[in-house]
């Protein structure tokens, strides 16, 4: 018996996915809603010499732990118990440390990849996609990398030429057709945050009705 509805949101770097997950969150109870980012699931790549780190493709579905993450959205949806990585980015490597996760009934899973793993989007009550203009999302990402993740502005430049735009166009700006929703502006989109708390509130209805 499913337990919980999970919602997915996916878009191009920078583009308001987090913004949208915690605006859509400030609708309902603590308890109810947790955001889970696809990012924690990147595998673990510390082990590799510096100059491999610079240039390994984190913008690929590669990247990713998707086997570990499905299993853990599945145990959730379950009502199981569930100790999400927690990755750090300046080592590239996953912490010690997890964050452990139960009993949400609203489960928003953010992240440039969500859409496009067929078995992840099977999973999903609804699929959202947010766009915003290549441009903005650069600024928005060169400005983030620099304060929070100690980058410099040459090497978020490279980067995004290198792997984060191509990637994007192949990967990322292609799994739009499998969203139930696409949202401009991400998080600041007020008629789109309502149209998917009402959705939601209904998802959740129903849950309550047949549980």
């Amino acid at each position: 018996m499913k337990n919980s509805i999970l919602i997915g949101i996916a878009g191009g770097t920078a583009s308001g996915k987090t913004s949208l997950a915690k605006n859509i969150s400030k609708s309902f109870n603590e308890e109810e809603v947790c955001i889970i980012e696809q990012d924690s699931y990147y595998h673990d790549v510390g082990h590799l010499p510096n100059d491999q780190i610079h240039h390994h493709n984190f913008d690929h579905p590669d990247a990713y732990d998707f086997e570990l993450m499905i299993e853990q959205l599945k145990e959730l949806l379950n009502g199981g118990l569930v100790n999400v990585p927690i990755y750090d980015y300046t080592t590239h490597t996953r912490s010690d440390e997890t964050i452990e996760i139960t009993g949400h009934k609203i489960i928003i899973l953010e992240g440039i990849l969500t859409l496009v793993e067929e078995r992840l989007r099977d999973l999903m009550d609804i699929k959202v996609y947010v766009q915003a203009p290549d441009d903005i999302r650069f600024i928005r990402r060169l400005k983030r990398d620099i304060e929070k993740r100690g980058r410099s502005v040459n090497s978020v430049i490279e980067q995004y030429m290198e792997t984060v735009r191509p990637m994007h166009q192949q990967f990322i700006e292609t799994t739009k057709k499998y969203a139930d929703l696409i949202i401009p502006q991400g998080g600041h989109n007020e008629v789109a945050i309502d149209l998917l708390t009402t959705k939601i509130t209904s998802l959740l209805r129903n849950l309550k009705i047949s549980s």
